[in-house]
């Protein structure tokens, strides 16, 4: 009878287990179903998406407007293969998150051509199809400084001053750009003399998208050589993840993990809900 009771009571704690490790993988799979096919968090690790995204903001990727490819699955587990279910490109001014065509780590930058449309950039000034883009200066944007802000390899650091109370923060140059169609957002140009305000011209081919960054003057995006870390020229359309949607919350850099109060002290007043769609105008263009 012990004998007996026994194996029953190691059969049932073996079931037990199994039952539990099937929950477990269920809810992994649903879990990456999820992120996969609807939505997934991003973190913003550099300032090349100033002055509308900084270095702490988290964001939702919604994955199912332009259609599923292999790099709308998370954690990189699809092997790269050419093709799209559903696919629909971006509208010019929405910002993407891509897995870099070569070292297939995760960027974020704004869609600026699409397939056959001709890019050129002289002297900062953005060229589409011959016609150079409406551009408008706009007032310094102060920004305060922060453990997160500027980054350790940020181009920004020149732009460090002192407010009138004393604080740090950042005085940015701003100008407004609206592409053809009429998405409108701001820029950070930080003057002439960077290797990447002249480029082109350069016809973007079919199935591939041209990227660039907010921060025109410091980001590795497609002007930028893949040596640089940049994206090497337009990317495949294949290669995008997903569209960046809402700032959910946005931290300063000074939490820390042992401290759950830290991490309601770190977060950054008024960034949570920031909407990521660019306004969009009327446009001749």
């Amino acid at each position: 009878m012990a004998k007996n009771k026994a194996a029953k009571t190691k059969a049932a704690d073996e079931g037990s287990m199994l039952k539990l490790l099937r929950d477990i993988v269920v809810i992994l799979i649903l879990v990456l179903g999820i992120h996969s096919c609807v939505a997934k968090p991003f973190y913003i690790p550099s300032d090349s998406m100033m002055p509308i995204l900084r270095n702490g903001d988290r964001l939702i990727v919604s994955k199912y407007p332009y259609g599923w490819s292999y790099a709308s699955v998370s954690f990189h587990l699809a092997p790269k293969k050419p093709g799209r279910w559903f696919g629909k490109l971006p509208e010019r001014g929405d910002i993407v998150v891509l897995e870099h065509p070569v070292t297939r780590v995760d960027y974020i930058k704004r869609v600026i051509g699409l397939p056959g449309d001709t890019i050129e950039l002289r002297g900062g000034a953005l060229i589409i199809n011959g016609k150079p883009i409406k551009r408008e200066v706009q007032p310094m944007l102060s920004v305060p400084v922060d453990s997160n802000m500027p980054g350790s390899d940020s181009s920004l650091g020149r732009f460090v001053t002192r407010d009138a109370a004393g604080k740090a923060v950042l005085e940015l140059p701003i100008v407004r750009e609206t592409l053809p169609g009429g998405a409108t957002f701001d820029t950070i140009d930080m003057g002439p003399g960077y290797l990447t305000d002249d480029y082109g011209p350069i016809t973007v081919p079919a199935d591939h998208l041209f990227l660039m960054g907010d921060n025109r003057d410091g980001s590795a995006d497609s002007r930028v050589p893949v040596d640089r870390k940049g994206l090497g020229g337009p990317v495949p359309f294949d290669a995008i993840a997903g569209r960046a949607e809402i700032i959910s919350f946005s931290t300063d850099g000074t939490a820390e993990w042992y401290n759950p109060l830290s991490w309601f002290e770190a977060l950054r007043p008024g960034r949570a809900g920031t909407n990521l769609r660019p306004e969009r105008q009327a446009s001749k263009n």
